[in-house]
């Protein structure tokens, strides 16, 4: 049949930078483990069975520089290993208390068999899953794209060029290391766009972006095509705007897929059901209660408490018929739009990738549900499709400046910059401009120095992360979230301090290279020469 129009599937991969060494019990790198667990090895044995059943089909990843630098870090390769072993354990353990209870039982066995896959798909990639992604890549069926390096939210740091050029050289520079090309596009965290932006993108041969569907539909000049093609900005790169609709099919629990009741319910955890006696093995080891990955119950109704027993052969059923349901809304959406343009209509579907298993746990079902359907079926009139294959093919577009925008609540900023988290910006303003000025006045540093410079640059960089303010605002994590920002905050000081007055702490130093790791081959140089500074004008 013929195609009326695409769908470019997104999928943002990313944790913030969670890697604790001194910890082994660490609550917050359970966060890495589950995703690994529920949503990146299940996503990658979907796609290893479509390409065993030689389904055809294009998706874009992107994947941060804190992920891919924690999931190629021996030591949490290692952990994870101990915490699957855990979770196979345990299992085993649940196989034999509901061998009585036969739906129980089917539940326990099937989160059995998930956790020996686990670890049979991490052990085949060498406990290295980027390698899995970058096989894909290069086999045509992904295009992995990057983003900045820790996450950085862009819009509020735009007073620094030299910042924002640090957050997408260290990205672009682990994206390379690991993949051995350039990367076609990058992922604006939090979708954060200010204008201007673009032509660094462009200096940096990125060839698009995202944004929200109101970064489009502001822009100036108004596109004519709104949302539903790409736009040219002054500086040649393309952005793509988000589609509400599939958005909302998918995001939203109360009128999306995910709130259907006879999915998993998430929050009935066994590691909080269960008598303490028979579950303290498998919790934190100072007695803390949490999350182990095995929930018997399905969503049932409202009410958290009374719940019925999850069913996997109903909720596999029902991600198929989810999955036809979006296809043929889909289909109907591009028949709509397609008599009123030139060229066929790209709806544009970024998604978080952690709630495809992990907050969705059909997630991945769905996902390979609707690709089939897409592949397989002969009246379908849509193709999926990646941002670059739409500009290969359509490469003349309107040429217009997207909006200052971000998703998120309000869309415009507001959840990074809160009354709950604004004290951290003059903090970082200030750590900011002296790792501009440093940078600047060391053009010739010894060996020694250049350590100390670089791992300021790393510990400014995690200070930036927008998760912790993300965090700080909806008061989950809130601790952590304000320990981590004062602790790289602290540290970027103490370094900064020992380089100005020359009085150098190596193992401090050693100490702070060991925990926080990622990103081996920064230099700090990229927060050099964003103009034309005199260098012998720095005051420091």
């Amino acid at each position: 049949m013929k195609t009326e129009g695409f769908l470019s599937l997104i999928l943002h991969s990313h944790l913030p930078f969670v890697r604790h060494p001194e910890d082994d019990s660490a609550l917050e790198e359970d966060w890495l483990y589950e995703a690994i667990t529920e949503t990146y090895i299940p996503l990658i044995d979907i796609f290893t069975k479509l390409v065993n059943n030689n389904v055809h089909f294009k998706l874009t990843l992107s994947l941060s520089p804190t992920l891919i630098s924690m999931l190629t870090d021996e030591l949490l390769q290692d952990r994870y290993l101990n915490y699957i072993n855990k979770l196979i354990e345990l299992s085993e353990k649940e196989l034999k208390r509901t061998a009585g209870q036969t739906d129980f039982y089917q539940v326990a066995e099937m989160y059995n068999k998930n956790f020996i896959k686990c670890k049979e798909i991490f052990i085949q990639y060498d406990c290295n899953l980027i390698k899995a992604f970058k096989q894909f890549q290069d086999i045509g069926v992904l295009e992995v794209i990057t983003c900045t390096a820790t996450h950085g939210y862009l819009p509020l740091m735009n007073i620094y060029p030299e910042a924002v050029n640090a957050q997408l050289e260290a990205g672009i520079q682990v994206y390379e290391e690991h993949f051995n090309t350039k990367p076609k596009g990058l992922w604006l965290p939090e979708c954060g766009y200010y204008p201007k932006l673009d032509q660094i993108l462009w200096d940096k041969e990125i060839r698009y972006f995202f944004v929200d569907t109101h970064g489009i539909l502001n822009a100036n000049p108004k596109p004519h095509y709104a949302n539903f093609a790409p736009i040219y900005c002054p500086s040649g790169v393309a952005a793509f705007g988000r589609d509400s609709e599939t958005s909302r099919q998918v995001w939203s629990s109360i009128q999306g897929y995910p709130g259907d009741y006879d999915y998993r319910e998430f929050y009935r955890d066994i590691g909080f059901d269960l008598d303490y006696e028979y579950i303290k093995g498998y919790i934190h080891p100072e007695g803390f209660r949490k999350n182990t990955g095995i929930k018997y119950y399905r969503i049932t109704n409202k009410d958290t408490n009374n719940k019925d027993v999850y069913k996997p052969i109903w909720a596999k059923q029902k991600a198929v018929i989810h999955a036809k349901d979006f296809l043929e809304k889909r289909q109907e959406q591009i028949n709509n739009l397609s008599s009123g343009m030139d060229r066929p209509p790209i709806l544009t579907s970024p998604y978080d990738t952690e709630l495809f298993g992990h907050w969705w746990y059909e997630g991945p079902l769905w996902l390979e549900a609707l690709i089939s359907k897409i592949y397989h079926d002969t009246k379908n009139n849509i193709k999926l499709i990646t941002p670059s294959e739409y500009l290969d093919s359509f490469p003349i577009n309107q040429v217009a400046t997207p909006s200052l925008s971000s998703w998120g609540d309000s869309g415009y900023s507001q959840v990074w910059l809160d009354e709950s988290n604004d004290w951290i910006y003059p903090k970082l303003h200030k750590a900011t401009e002296q790792m501009i000025t440093v940078a600047k006045y060391f053009r010739a540093p010894n060996k020694l120095q250049k350590r100390f410079l670089n791992q300021s640059a790393r510990e400014l960089l995690l200070a930036q992360s927008s998760d912790w303010a993300f965090i700080i605002k909806n008061n989950t994590m809130k601790d952590y979230a304000i320990r981590r920002t004062n602790e790289h905050l602290e540290n970027f000081d103490n370094l900064i301090d020992q380089l100005l007055k020359g009085s150098y702490n190596n193992q401090y130093l050693k100490k702070l290279e060991t925990k926080h790791n990622l990103f081996p081959n920064l230099d700090y140089k990229i927060y050099q020469g964003l103009d034309n500074l005199n260098y012998e004008e720095v005051n420091i």
